[in-house]
């Protein structure tokens, strides 16, 4: 390795003030592609002494191997251009750890115009990366808890409006039919009043898990609608395949045996059931389905609650 006085124009103070600073001063002979220095703070953070960086090979092969071939090809080709550029990688310890780094490179051109050098410095960014990190795994958590009803853990209806807009354009491109659930607690009301609220919040989680349990598919969607409606999506699902999954519905919820005095069905908690089968690709939009499914809804309980209405 060249003498670091190479990098600094023959200044001790500059030199101090290199060596001194966090950052990591280094320079490469581009014809060479050879180290004429490295600051030695590289071996308090990376461990390897300072007169092992000899060459650009020791650079890469001190590389994370997730990181080399992305990170190794971009400041070739920038240097190559004579562009200035940042690079962050993952640079492995001598103790076979990793620290993330950020290269910071500045191409030096000669009179010609031609690459002569880079010169550049590394900054360790770890602690940036783990808030960085920390960052995007809470708002991955902020925008799944924006998609889940807040009471009983499934899905709500910003998800089931978003999941049927999906699943109304992919049965659109394949022809498929998609039926549409919408269920409704029977007398839910009278049973907040007899039993309380905390025992009606009770009442709706046992609900949500028992459609949960009717619904498995992977594409099914089970969601709060609103108060003590829910609904399910079912994919590549016709009229049959949903009047059998609502059936299930209703059967679950009578294996619970949640009490309800005021109930004229047995004093037990029971479902209503609107349903709905269309064909996307001749039917008119999935508002429409929505709104049929809600007036079979609507029948079912002025004909008396705990029933299936539609097709």
């Amino acid at each position: 390795m060249s003498d670091p006085s190479d990098f600094s124009a023959d200044s001790a103070v500059y030199k101090t003030l290199l060596e001194s600073t966090r950052a990591i001063p280094w320079k490469i002979d581009w014809a060479t592609m050879r180290f004429a220095y490295i600051g030695p703070q590289i071996e308090a953070l990376l461990g390897w002494s300072q007169d092992s960086w000899v060459s650009v090979e020791d650079w890469a092969a001190r590389m994370h191997p997730e990181d080399r071939e992305r990170v190794v090809n971009f400041c070739v080709a920038q240097s190559k251009c004579g562009v200035d550029h940042e690079a962050d990688y993952r640079a492995l310890t001598k103790d076979k750890g990793y620290v993330w780094i950020r290269d910071v490179v500045h191409v030096v051109r000669n009179a010609a115009g031609e690459v002569e050098a880079l010169v550049g410095f590394m900054f360790d960014i770890s602690e940036r990366k783990k808030t960085e990190e920390k960052l995007v795994a809470l708002q991955h958590e902020l925008e799944a808890l924006s998609f889940k009803d807040g009471l009983t853990g499934i899905a709500n209806r910003r998800q089931f409006d978003a999941s049927l807009e999906r699943e109304w354009a992919q049965a659109s491109r394949d022809h498929t039919p998609l039926s549409l659930l919408m269920l409704d607690v029977d007398l839910f009301k009278q049973y907040n009043d007899l039993y309380g609220h905390l025992q009606g919040d009770s009442c709706l989680i046992t609900i949500a898990q028992v459609l949960g349990q009717a619904a498995v598919r992977p594409r099914d969607v089970v969601a709060r609608f609103g108060g003590e409606e829910f609904v399910i999506l079912l994919p590549e699902t016709d009229a049959q395949g949903a009047r059998e999954v609502a059936e299930r519905c209703q059967r679950l919820i009578a294996e619970q045996a949640l009490e309800h005095k005021l109930s004229p069905h047995g004093q037990r908690v029971t479902l209503s059931v609107g349903m709905g089968t269309a064909m996307p690709g001749e039917s008119p939009s999935h508002g429409e389905l929505l709104q049929a499914v809600d007036r079979q809804l609507y029948a079912a309980k002025q004909k008396g609650r705990n029933r299936i209405e539609g097709g």
